[in-house]
C-alpha cells in the first residue's frame, strides 16, 4: 500500500476502524478485481488529499471473508465510510474520484 492508505485485517479492524477518532473509508477489494484495480489510485489520491481528516484503510475479502460478510459486502469493490464505529455511507463499484468525494465530504 502507498503512502496514506493502510492494509488492514480482520485482527485490526477493532482499532483501525471501530475506535478510530475520525471517519474512516474502507475499501473492500481483491488483488483479482479488476474494478479494484482501477479505483485504487483514486482511493490513494483522496487518501493523500484528506489527510489528517480521514483515515483510509484496504481489506482484501479474499483473507477477510468473515469481515465482508458482517458489512454485507457481496460486490467489490466497496467502499464504505464509518464514523463513530458505525458504517454511515456506501458506494459499490469503481466510481469517479467526484462521486467518492462528495460522499466524503457529508462525513468528514
Amino acid at each position: 500500500m502507498a503512502g496514506n492508505v493502510k492494509e488492514i485485517t480482520e485482527s485490526t479492524f477493532k482499532s483501525d476502524v471501530l475506535e478510530n477518532s475520525s471517519a474512516v473509508l474502507v475499501d473492500f477489494w481483491a488483488p483479482w478485481c479488476g474494478p479494484c484495480r482501477m479505483i485504487a489510485p483514486v482511493v490513494e489520491e483522496m487518501a493523500n488529499e484528506y489527510s489528517g481528516k480521514l483515515a483510509v484503510v484496504k481489506i482484501n475479502v479474499d483473507d477477510n471473508p468473515s469481515l465482508a460478510t458482517r458489512y454485507g459486502v457481496s460486490s467489490i469493490p466497496t467502499l464504505m465510510v464509518f464514523k463513530n464505529g458505525q458504517p454511515v455511507d456506501r458506494i459499490i463499484g469503481a466510481v469517479m474520484k467526484q462521486t467518492l468525494q462528495e460522499t466524503v465530504d457529508k462525513h468528514v
